[in-house]
């Protein structure tokens, strides 16, 4: 075949162009034919498995049919992959991590990874004895303030991952998305049920090659869940409850999509705002608490503080609260967050606090007493 030499170099551009698409249809395939993992309950998660790489998409909560953040898992014990997707890339197992929140550093310590972690933030809410000790013997740093960390101490830690909890509106991550570490940004907190939360398991166990483990407390978690939520259903009496108090002027109560109205009904309780379409928190007022559940059978609320919790100190607070029923009837709870591991635990499990639900609103079922909660005297 006798070519003119410009009809020579168009020949060699289809060739490279033809090879190229080629190729690049060879990834597009890779990525479709991914294995997809399975998700009982999360609506927000969506994991891929490649033969090379984990590709990892979250939804973004606060906007419908928008994607919150990326990753890109790949196998540090293995060559990088010259072609990969979009995203954010991880280099997994993680080896030293930097976690922002309470929930996780339990976690970490459930799935047996708690020599992984490096650093940690709010270090006096976090009520987890390996990390306590960690950080006093200087295995783990104290990274500060969450919302304002020291980014010098994370830079000199060399971490590999950094797990920080996302905010609607947040602004970003300031100096922490200048210092080329991988951000997961971990919005499980906006599932709409504890058991779609608890399922986030499964995104931390493959960060920390913890995946076997990770699994087995899903499972375990689950079948408790579903234990528990039956066992409700043989309660004789089915009783009102009400959640949080006032913190300043405002009462933030869940809505009724939350996980928190998710587990009020599996505890077979009834609520308020059960029809509420909202999973975040519902900011409300005194007089509008009171008017629509002032008449709940139960209350119950978190509380950081010092001394006993008496109902003359509650009502020193607000007087309103003795308005309450069940301030009147002395049906009152609280769990003491800065004795009491409430938010190292629930996230993920939920099954303990489901059953402390059920403990308080159906004690006919004998089913002893709270694992969290103590009653106001």
């Amino acid at each position: 075949m006798n070519l003119r030499p410009t009809h020579f170099f168009i020949f060699c551009l289809v060739l490279i162009s033809a090879f190229t698409a080629c190729k690049n249809n060879r990834y597009e395939r890779e990525e479709e034919q991914g294995d997809t993992l399975r998700m009982k309950y999360s609506s927000l998660l969506q994991i891929v498995k490649h033969d090379l790489y984990t590709t990892v998409s979250i939804k973004d909560p606060w906007h419908t049919g928008h994607i919150l953040h990326k990753y890109v898992l790949v196998d540090k014990r293995k060559e990088t992959p010259p072609h990969l997707p979009e995203g954010t890339i991880i280099q997994v197992p993680a080896e030293r991590a930097v976690v922002f929140t309470a929930a996780h550093c339990q976690l970490m310590e459930w799935l047996n990874a708690q020599d992984q972690l490096a650093g940690v933030a709010d270090l006096k809410y976090i009520l987890v004895k390996y990390v306590q000790e960690g950080v006093k013997e200087g295995r783990i740093t104290d990274c500060g303030d969450g919302m304002n960390p020291v980014i010098e101490k994370i830079i000199d830690m060399k971490p590999d991952l950094l797990c920080v909890s996302p905010f609607e509106n947040s602004g970003g991550y300031g100096q922490l998305e200048e210092i080329n570490i991988p951000l997961m940004e971990c919005a499980d907190y906006m599932e709409n049920s504890a058991l779609a939360r608890a399922e986030w398991v499964k995104l931390y166990g493959l960060l920390l090659g913890k995946e076997h483990e990770a699994d087995s407390l899903f499972a375990i978690v689950d079948s408790s869940y579903q234990v528990l939520k039956a066992k409700a259903k043989e309660a004789s009496t089915i009783r009102s409850i009400i959640t949080e108090k006032l913190t300043g002027s405002t009462w933030y109560v869940p809505g009724g999509k939350s996980t928190i109205g998710k587990i009020i009904a599996d505890a077979n309780g009834t609520y308020a705002w059960s029809k509420d379409t909202h999973s975040g928190s519902l900011a409300m007022t005194f007089e509008t608490v009171l008017d629509k559940a002032g008449n709940a059978d139960v209350w119950i609320f978190n509380h950081f503080g010092s001394g006993d919790l008496t109902y003359d100190r509650l009502a020193s607070e607000h007087s309103g609260y003795k308005e309450m029923k069940a301030y009147k009837q002395h049906n009152t709870w609280f769990v003491d967050t800065q004795k009491v591991p409430y938010f190292e635990e629930v996230s993920f499990h939920p099954d303990y606090l489901l059953r402390d639900y059920i403990i308080l609103l159906h004690p006919e079922l004998g089913m002893g007493v709270p694992r969290y909660y103590s009653p106001v005297k």
